[in-house]
């Protein structure tokens, strides 16, 4: 099988290789050599060996006419519009070696390079992190994307890291930071559509898609295509192998028809990764269960998200509109099943889901926010201000002390208040139709059914916007980093190493906001959990005192009495009989 792009066979001389199927003829331009004329071999690759040394920039020619990136370049000093650059994987001299952390250790924190100054200014960030108790970040993508500032969805060329955020090199460098403080680094990849500004493909590789099915970003990538394939799986081991990366997070593989490509993958990255801990983490509205069986550790759960959501906010509009009945039921089949969504029919009358009761807590990530459940919102509003800061301090008891993964993102333990935006940086027509569909996405909401409201949203590509979403230290909630500290401090302590062999023991609803959710953990002890987020207290039997790790409540809490917006998380023995 054909590696994808150009590797150095040595000091002076490359391997360039393009799939090209609707091509001709190829040839590759050096700069400063002459041109190389690529072979044409079966299954409609191109390739050949000739002169190039590392720093060298390059470009495709299709057809004697089209010059264009080479799809698998490894960097883009000039954007997307500009050559190629040859890079040599064994450049960077690591320092910390670091084989991993054990999937159950995972605390996340969800981070956009760009807002934080670039692969430098998240470096800075690390120990600070560390400190707190965050044992992992999560990069948004890093493919190259145009422009100069992109959430990284609109990414063309996903081998090449952002040049806008800094050299490769750099990127090295903050992994390798990362590691030296214990940190792991994940990446979120996107492998179910490219942007809409300099991808090529259709061009000289059009069976890269099927033109039969659609997707919300046009054609859909077609991996039945044995190349199509390679591509990807040769891109997630280049971050895990080159860029020591420990783990991914896959962007909407319900994008992505084809469940045996996701487990070809899975085996691929485990089988190459020399016995390593890497995670492999998806978004799936699908809620495919049996993918999170053997394939991969954990998804994203929208569903609690959600749940909690309504909960918090009152809110019920768009896809909430799926969890305003009765939300505090939904929770309590998340909180015991995993996921809400298993076959039920949505508010569109689609059975969505599958049955999930059997994984355990750790194939869930659960979390309050992040870049979507903030930035997809018109104004960017976090939960600081949408919900009553009591209530968000319970939400945020449950979230750090289930023995689910909790995810937070950038800003959550500082109690930021910053809005975090939709942002973008394209150019003429395209930006004309970015900023005119984010508008109107939300023309059925009702804050925003009169136009004139709507003109209010933002920009996304108003350099404003941008700066507007970077973190803001002095607007916080005050005492915010302390709690953050003394749950994940409780989480690390009490949490972390009974996670391992953990189940649900189920979980009842109490009232219109109020439930107790209990767990056995591996080591025979039972994590319960009472969340209120009523402004009402709520009757319950809550256990001894003496068992209780945390009380979110300022009031001391009575043997029958949950305060109201409180969460009283217990650790008890199992020895103690409970009612």
């Amino acid at each position: 099988m054909h590696r994808h792009g150009v590797h150095l066979v040595d000091a002076t001389s490359a391997r360039f290789a393009l799939w090209a199927p609707g091509a001709r003829d190829v040839s590759v331009e050096v700069v400063g050599q002459s041109s190389l004329v690529l072979q044409p071999e079966p299954d409609g690759w191109f390739s050949a060996t000739g002169p190039a040394q590392a720093g060298q920039h390059y470009r495709f020619v299709i057809d004697g006419q089209l010059k264009v990136a080479d799809p698998a370049s490894r960097y883009q000093p000039e954007g997307v519009s500009g050559p190629s650059e040859v890079v040599a994987p064994e450049w960077f001299a690591w320092q910390h070696p670091f084989h991993g952390r054990p999937w159950h250790e995972a605390v996340i924190q969800e981070v956009h390079v760009g807002v934080l100054g670039g692969y430098k200014g998240v470096a800075e960030q690390l120990p600070r992190l560390a400190r707190l108790g965050i044992t992992a970040i999560e990069l948004m993508p890093l493919g190259q994307f145009p422009g100069e500032r992109n959430w990284g969805y609109d990414g063309v060329l996903p081998f090449a890291p952002q040049h806008s955020y800094g050299t490769p090199e750099e990127l090295c460098q903050l992994v390798d930071e990362a590691h030296r403080l214990g940190l792991a680094v994940m990446l979120d990849v996107v492998y179910n559509h490219f942007g809409p500004d300099g991808n090529y493909l259709h061009e000289y590789a059009p069976s890269f898609f099927n033109e039969a099915k659609k997707t919300p970003w046009g054609a859909a990538i077609d991996f039945k295509q044995p190349a199509v394939r390679e591509f990807f799986i040769q891109n997630a081991l280049m971050w895990l192998q080159e860029y020591r990366i420990d783990g991914l997070r896959l962007d909407a593989v319900h994008a992505i028809d084809s469940p045996d490509f996701l487990k070809q993958l899975s085996q691929r990255v485990r089988e190459e990764t020399d016995g390593r801990e890497v995670w492999l983490v998806l978004e799936n509205e699908h809620n495919q269960a049996f993918l999170l069986e053997k394939a991969f550790d954990a998804q994203w759960n929208d569903d609690g998200h959600n749940a909690l959501h309504v909960l918090l906010t009152g809110e019920t509009e768009g896809y909430y509109a799926d969890y305003k009945d009765r939300p505090i039921e939904q929770l309590a089949r998340c909180l015991a099943e995993g996921f809400v969504f298993q076959g039920q029919q949505n508010r569109h009358g689609e059975a969505r889901g599958e049955p999930s009761g059997h994984l355990p807590p750790s194939a869930f990530v659960l979390f309050l926010q992040n870049h979507d459940q903030i930035g997809n919102r018109a104004l960017g509003e976090r939960l600081t201000r949408l919900c009553p800061p009591a209530a968000l301090r319970a939400a945020t008891g449950l979230l750090l002390l289930s023995p689910m993964i909790p995810l937070l993102f950038m800003g959550d333990e500082e109690g930021s208040r910053a809005p975090f935006l939709f942002f973008t940086d394209f150019h003429d027509e395209l930006a004309d139709a970015v900023r005119e569909g984010r508008r109107g996405e939300f023309a059925h909401f009702a804050a925003f059914a009169d136009p004139d409201t709507r003109e209010k949203i933002p920009d996304p590509n108003a350099l404003a916007t941008f700066k507007a979403s970077q973190p803001q230290g002095d607007d916080v909630l005050a005492g915010w980093h302390g709690l953050y500290q003394q749950l994940l401090a409780l989480r690390h302590e009490c949490i972390v190493p009974r996670l391992p062999g953990s189940h649900s023991l189920g979980c009842q609803v109490l009232g219109d906001k109020a439930l107790t959710a209990r767990w056995r953990l591996g080591d025979g002890s039972e994590l319960r959990i009472d969340l209120n987020l009523a402004a009402q207290p709520q009757a319950v039997d809550l256990p001894a005192p003496g068992m209780r790790l945390f009380d979110s409540s300022d009031n001391a809490h009575c043997d029958a009495l949950l305060a109201a917006y409180s969460c009283v998380v217990s650790l008890i023995p199992r020895a103690v009989e409970t009612p």
